[in-house]
C-alpha cells in the first residue's frame, strides 16, 4: 500500500469548494476511486462534481492524516519547545 495526496475542487451549492486529501491505497485508479466514494458519501456529491486535479504519491511520514499514520503505524514525536538541560 502507498500514501497519496489528492487534491482538487467539488461542487458545493453553487460554489466550487477546493479540497486535499491523503488518503491510503495500493495505486493510482484505487486512490482516484477512493477519493470519489469519499466524497459522494460524506457530501453527497456526483462524481461529475468531483473534479480532480492531480493525485500525487507521497512520503507517509510528511502526512498528518490520522488514516495514513494509523496504516503506516508512524510514531510522532511531540516537543514542548523549550528544553531545559539542567547542568551543574
Amino acid at each position: 500500500m502507498k500514501a497519496f495526496r489528492a487534491s482538487g475542487s467539488f461542487r458545493a451549492g453553487k460554489n466550487d469548494q477546493p479540497f486535499s486529501v491523503d488518503i491510503v491505497a495500493p495505486n493510482r485508479d484505487k486512490a482516484m476511486e477512493t477519493v470519489f466514494s469519499n466524497f459522494g458519501s460524506k457530501h453527497r456529491v456526483t462524481r461529475r462534481f468531483v473534479n480532480i486535479d492531480s493525485i500525487e504519491e507521497i512520503d507517509p511520514s510528511s502526512s498528518n492524516s490520522p488514516s495514513v499514520v494509523a496504516h503506516f503505524g508512524i510514531t510522532q514525536t511531540f516537543s514542548s519547545g523549550s528544553e531545559n538541560s539542567e547542568e551543574e
